[in-house]
Order: structure tokens, then C-alpha cells, then sequence
């Protein structure tokens, strides 16, 4: 059975992808900060009949991504990881001049330390493994100016360059940037709390990924709307 570890598990985006994974038949390592609330997320990520271990604590602590690796392997290894755990830097967002310093290192801790830290970790599961991929969860906010966001889209444009590079660097994974643009989650609301504007469910975004995970297109970066627009026009051939 395959085994994937999915950081911010434990709502959002995170929680609707270990969902699809499970349903696909996926074993999975979920992380998240707050231990009660991930677990009721794995009980129902569970819900799907698949393994489901449930791994509460911080993705910048070299301990607890050490901890969510050994987990994995005691599943029986690692092929997927799915770096989705984010910081914003400030809450709600503000402009670079009033954006406090330690927080864009916040941002880029999570966003972007953890993220290697956690690759760096978990490299020998994945080069051993027959599909080894990695997702990192990009943003928009990484390639475009939007007026309050550098400091978070900073540590996204840092993500998805560190991608590309290990990319070139481990020739036999897939390494996978992903834009999945504006959703609903709580994440959004701590930015702007004050854009009350309909946005889709991360449950309509999940299928863009899980297809990058069944059909391993080449590494590289990829944008939701793209992946999603892609396999409505497949259904409709298909029909």
C-alpha cells in the first residue's frame, strides 16, 4: 500500500486531499499543530477503510518531522509527501512597510524551511520508493504583486524555487509546485477578514492534485485551475 505524509492536515486543503487520497487507497501521516482537532479530522479520514495515523506538532521542530518520517515508515515507507502546512506572517495581512520582521521569518520557517527540512528527511524513503513525489503547495502570491502579500508570497516564490531545483537535482522523483488559487479556508479569512466574497471548497480543488498523483506528469509548476480545466475537457471527450 502506498503511504503519504500531508502536513496541515488537520482542515482545509490538507484534510480534503488526505481525504482523496484515502479514498484512492493511500495510507496516511497527517500532521498538524492542534492535536484534538487533527484527530478528529483522522477519524474521519479513516472513514475510508485505509491506515491513518494522526501526528500532532510543529513542521519547524527537526524532531517532529523526524517523527512524521518514522511514522511513514512503519507503514511501510514514504511515496508521497504533500507539504500543504502555512503561515501567513500576519494576520490579517499587511503592506511591506508595516510587516514586522519576524514574522515574514515566520512565514518563512513554515513555508519554506520546513518544507526542506521535512524533504531532507524524508529523501531516503522517497528514492527508495518505485513513485516517490513531493507537492508543495504554492500560491498565486508567489508570481503576482498583490498589494499585502510579499511577505507570504516571498516565502511561496521561495518554495517553488527550492521545487525546481530538487527537481534537477532527484531526476527519479517528481517534484510537483502547485498554485491552488483562491479557497474558502480559514487561512483566507485570517488574511483578509474582511473579504466576505464566495470562493470555492478546497473538496473542489482536491482533484487536481489527486491527478497529478495518478497520471505523474513530468515535475514541475502547476496551477489547480489548470489541472481541473484539463480533466473536465478529458470527461468530455470521454462522453
Amino acid at each position: 500500500m502506498a503511504v503519504a505524509i500531508v502536513t496541515g492536515a488537520s482542515k482545509g486543503l490538507g484534510r480534503a486531499l488526505a481525504e482523496g487520497l484515502a479514498e484512492a487507497g493511500w495510507d496516511l501521516v497527517l500532521d498538524a499543530r492542534t492535536a484534538r482537532v487533527l484527530e478528529e479530522s483522522a477519524r474521519r479520514v479513516r472513514g475510508h477503510g485505509t491506515r491513518v495515523l494522526a501526528v500532532p506538532g510543529d513542521v519547524t521542530d527537526a524532531a517532529h518531522r523526524a517523527d512524521l518520517v518514522a511514522a511513514a515508515r512503519g507503514l511501510g515507507g514514504v511515496d508521497l509527501l504533500v507539504h500543504n502546512a502555512s503561515a501567513l506572517g500576519a494576520e490579517p495581512l499587511v503592506r511591506l512597510a508595516e510587516l514586522p520582521p519576524a514574522g515574514l521569518r515566520t512565514a518563512l520557517e513554515v513555508n519554506t524551511v520546513a518544507a526542506l527540512g521535512l524533504v531532507q528527511e524524508a529523501l531516503p524513503p522517497l528514492r527508495a520508493s518505485a513513485v516517490g513525489a513531493v507537492v508543495a503547495v504554492s500560491s498565486d502570491a508567489a508570481v503576482e504583486p498583490y498589494g499585502t502579500w510579499g511577505g507570504y508570497g516571498a516565502s511561496k516564490a521561495a518554495l517553488d524555487h527550492l521545487a525546481a531545483v530538487l527537481a534537477v537535482e532527484e531526476p527519479g522523483l517528481r517534484v510537483w509546485a502547485v498554485d491552488p488559487g483562491d479557497m474558502a479556508t480559514d487561512l483566507y479569512a485570517a488574511a483578509v477578514p474582511e473579504d466576505v466574497s464566495g470562493r470555492p471548497s478546497p473538496e473542489s480543488v482536491a482533484p487536481a492534485f489527486l491527478r497529478l498523483v495518478a497520471e505523474r506528469p513530468p515535475s514541475g509548476r502547476y496551477t489547480a485551475a489548470a489541472l481541473l480545466e484539463g480533466e473536465r475537457e478529458r470527461e468530455g471527450e470521454q462522453a
